[in-house]
């Protein structure tokens, strides 16, 4: 079976390829850049096309892994070449506008949004979390069966609207990432950063293993994530607020205020989160994880 993955010669293009085909099918992967494109076919033995519409005919399935300033272009190309039996799944990292722009361009065939919530640097799927993001029962079939394909082989599906994901990435990507953003830029206004890595507790270290993690990463995709998940700008105000309040208690010298505003948040996880007692030892598992010198 043939499946042709646009923006395949991209890091999640070139990891969905590698993935499908050690699944055992057919893949074809299409790609701006003709060096680019031609260095990942031969890195992932896969087919390679410039030509979209090539690549789309006889496909099985389509994945759209384009950028979310690339996305109506490529799906307005495409649209009016798919068939009735292809499957169209989008893996970008926002859902309502993709989602909504398949639904206006592909009239033919089933379309559904997917995102995997993992980088390209994940070895497999298991353990890692797939949404998938059906608007009618159509869809909501495909949807289901893609989720047993994927748990299947150990990975964990969640099926949700589009308009509940992208609310729901604004905390899970956009806050996280934001953060991990604006304390790396603190970070760097001291001295010595090397030596604090070196000298830092555990806490420290988790802090600068995620701003580092998330620095390391693509600048475009991560503006692109800022600039386009809805709501985002309101969550981040959000958090800016109780920055600053938290900032006013130590700069007063408040100290039972702020003991007593911990404790409060303290319950409130402890209400909300069923493992909230094994998150100190969790850290601590996590560093030394991190720790481990590597193997061979």
């Amino acid at each position: 079976m043939k499946i042709a993955i646009i923006g395949g010669s991209g890091k999640m293009g070139r990891w969905f390829a590698h993935f499908l085909r050690q699944e055992g099918y057919e893949v074809v992967i299409t790609g701006r850049n003709q060096a680019k494109l031609r260095e990942a076919g031969q890195q992932l033995d896969v087919s390679t096309t410039t030509d979209n519409l090539a690549a789309v005919k006889g496909a099985r399935a389509v994945l759209i892994s384009v950028p979310i300033e690339s996305f109506e272009a490529v799906v307005s190309q495409i649209g009016p070449h798919t068939e009735p039996e292809q499957l169209i799944i989008d893996v970008t990292s926002i859902k309502a506008f993709p989602v909504a722009k398949m639904h206006q361009h592909i009239k033919a065939g089933v379309v559904l949004g997917g995102h995997p919530v993992f980088g390209p640097g994940a070895k497999d799927i298991a353990y890692r979390s797939f949404i998938l993001t059906p608007t009618n029962d159509e869809e909501t079939a495909l949807a289901q069966k893609v989720k047993d394909y994927l748990e299947a082989r150990g990975a964990r599906a969640t099926l949700m609207s589009p308009e509940e994901h992208d609310e729901t990435m604004a905390v899970v990507l956009g806050l996280a990432h934001f953060i991990a953003i604006a304390s790396a830029d603190a970070l760097l206004g001291f001295d010595r950063l090397k030596q604090l890595g070196a000298i830092g507790g555990v806490t420290f270290r988790l802090l600068l293993t995620l701003t580092e993690s998330v620095i390391s990463e693509d600048p475009e995709f991560y503006a692109s994530l800022q600039m386009h998940l809805p709501k985002l700008a309101q969550v981040e105000r959000n958090f800016n607020d109780k920055v600053r309040d938290w900032a006013e208690l130590v700069a007063s010298g408040d100290k039972e205020q702020f003991a007593r505003r911990m404790s409060a948040l303290k319950e409130k996880y402890r209400e909300v989160t069923p493992d909230f007692g094994s998150a100190y030892e969790d850290m601590y598992r996590l560093i030394e994880v991190l720790q481990k010198p590597p193997q061979g």
